[in-house]
């Protein structure tokens, strides 16, 4: 299950290393803006779909996606996200 999001992880780290031409995911690490402006966009959209219970689960995807993809973009390791929830551990 968590494989998913290391691949990722890895793709993201991929890409900034060998950009695809018109890939979406390498125009989201190269745009800090749009970047920013697609994980807001998203969250709103979860949001709402929740309420609605509509979509709930496509949303989420696109939460997750996103939000990895601005991660890499802001220089913020996955890995040291993960530590931090760990140390919170009570």
């Amino acid at each position: 299950m968590l494989k998913t999001l290391e691949d990722l992880v890895t793709l993201a780290r991929e890409r900034k290393k060998n950009p695809v031409e018109g890939s979406y995911t390498n125009k989201l690490l190269e745009d800090e803006t749009l970047s920013k402006v697609k994980v807001l966009e998203e969250i709103d959209e979860l949001i709402e779909s929740v309420e609605k219970n509509t979509n709930k689960i496509h949303e989420a995807a696109d939460v997750f996606y996103h939000l990895i993809m601005y991660l890499e973009k802001s220089g913020i390791k996955i890995e040291e996200v993960m530590e931090e929830l760990n140390s919170r551990k009570k």
